[in-house]
């Protein structure tokens, strides 16, 4: 590209930008450095359309002649700071239309913040010399190319910023999240809450459940899955309780209960920290019938009863099924009057036919959870 003198001005723009972030960088690194390459994009994208395509190669040998030992100055990363900018630079009319969808959004996703009006306020197609405060900002470059590269919808993007913000996820757990398909499985179990719950507990408890649970073994190593089995099965016991999310507390397994001189057995009772109740946990091998909601209905009036204190909110339950038919479950809970979801879980997605046979059922997991002292 010819060296022109605006080039030349414009380029020792850009390093007073890049000491300037040296300095914020040694304050608060994530940020200033998110700030710097969201500035670096902007930058880059608002003189492209001038300068031409060879611009990013141009500054990307400049930097690293005159940075040798900052990195981030590589090709590659100075598309993706480009992405990066003209990824949440949206049109004020994306930001109406977006308005309007995050209305639909949160009616299933109640956990989110006013995405609307955030966007709105922090989102404009004209910046100037202001970096708006985007959520994003507070999280690892890491998590960013992650987002911005696997998911194409904003609107999707900003679950997942806020959900790694919340959660305190690791880029790996973010992918995980992401492959998994969080943000369409979370909040969409079949449950009765919004009868047997006060709002707006209802409204959070039903964002507690996912619809479908993904238990899979996709990480083991499949030339010792046979001899590795029991290692195999502490491992998927912590991506079960991963999976549950942020704010299960475990009480015990089996946990027993004595009724009228007979003993009952709980299959896994948790303590949930932010809906302050108990939430029992039923496994189920087989699809859902109808008996079983009435079953767990009996072990939640007893727990009520028996385990939570004036201070606890309205025992939750759980069933984990290995398939249901919402219509049927619907029917199951119109006499029962204890919040209760139903959810499908997935032990084997993906898993070619002849590893099946291999891995545990649901009623060797539970076994499995009697001998762990968690």
């Amino acid at each position: 590209m010819k060296l022109s003198t605006d080039y030349k001005a414009w380029l020792t723009e850009l390093k007073t930008k890049v000491r300037s972030s040296q300095i914020k960088a040694a304050i608060a690194v994530n940020s200033a450095l998110i700030e710097f390459y969201w500035e670096l994009g902007k930058m880059i994208a608002e003189k492209e359309s001038s300068w031409g395509s060879k611009l990013i190669e141009q500054v990307s040998k400049d930097l690293m002649e005159e940075f040798p030992g900052m990195k981030g100055f590589s090709v590659s990363n100075l598309k993706t700071c480009r992405l990066f900018f003209n990824y949440f630079s949206i049109s004020s009319q994306s930001v109406n239309q977006l308005k309007k969808n995050t209305k639909e959004v949160n009616l299933s996703h109640e956990n989110l913040p006013n995405l609307s009006s955030q966007l709105e306020n922090q989102i404009h197609p004209q910046f100037g010399d202001e970096i708006p405060k985007l959520p994003i900002f507070n999280i690892p470059w890491g998590h960013i190319k992650v987002i911005i590269t696997k998911i194409k919808n904003k609107e999707i993007a900003l679950f997942y910023i806020h959900q790694t913000i919340e959660n305190n996820w690791s880029r790996a757990i973010l992918e995980m999240q992401i492959e998994s398909n969080l943000y369409n499985r979370k909040g969409k179990s079949i449950n009765n809450f919004k009868a047997t719950l006060p709002a707006p507990f209802s409204d959070l408890a039903i964002q507690t459940l996912k619809d479908p649970y993904i238990f899979d073994f996709l990480s083991l190593d499949v030339q010792y899955r046979e001899r590795d089995i029991e290692k195999q099965l502490i491992l998927h016991v912590s991506k079960f309780l991963l999976e549950l999310g942020k704010g299960f507390a475990f009480i015990g397994n089996q946990y027993h209960l004595q009724i009228a001189d007979n003993d009952y057995y709980l299959d896994l009772l948790f303590y949930h920290t932010k809906l302050k109740c108990y939430v029992v946990i039923e496994l189920k091998n087989t699809k859902f019938i109808p008996e079983f909601a009435g079953k767990l209905n009996f072990y939640l009036s007893a727990v009520d009863s028996l385990v939570k204190d004036g201070n606890d909110n309205p025992t939750i339950g759980i069933l984990l099924c290995k398939n249901k038919n919402n219509i049927e479950a619907e029917f199951a809970f119109r006499d029962i009057n204890k919040p209760i979801g139903i959810s499908e879980i997935k032990l084997t997605e993906n898993l070619p036919d002849n590893l099946k046979s291999s891995l545990p059922t649901i009623e060797e997991l539970e076994e499995e959870f009697k001998s762990i002292d968690l």
